[in-house]
């Protein structure tokens, strides 16, 4: 589909909003959005109290963003679903099952630079 309006940069900044609200409804709607915020809070608390170096704050800094955005794209997936196939279906179920795998392989990749990072730290 192509768009013949002329590009503009006031109408770029405007489109920011849509973006923020959808992290305002994520964070306010969403259970695990919530669990994975706290996480993520107490990662970089963490990090802060430990000195981390740049490479290690960079580490946290992608996998905290990784699960995020796992989960953000899980939720939408999920909404999604449940807005074309309300009912109980087989195949939904495949695709909600395959989205939430995706959240939880970011979140392992999380704890192992978590542990990674943290443990020689603490002990």
């Amino acid at each position: 589909m192509k768009d013949n309006r002329k590009f503009s940069v006031i109408d770029r900044i405007r489109s920011f909003k849509y973006a923020f609200n959808g992290l305002k409804l994520f964070f306010l709607n969403d259970h695990n959005g919530r669990v994975h915020l706290l996480a993520a809070i107490l990662a970089i608390t963490l990090s802060a109290c430990l000195n981390l170096s740049i490479f290690e704050w960079i580490a946290i800094l992608i996998v905290i963003a990784a699960v995020l955005i796992a989960e953000m794209i899980n939720a939408a997936i999920e909404k999604l679903s449940d807005v074309v196939h309300p009912e109980i279906s087989p195949k939904i179920k495949i695709i909600k099952d395959l989205a939430a795998g995706a959240v939880l392989v970011a979140a392992f990749l999380a704890v192992a630079v978590g542990a990674l990072i943290f443990i020689p730290k603490l002990f």
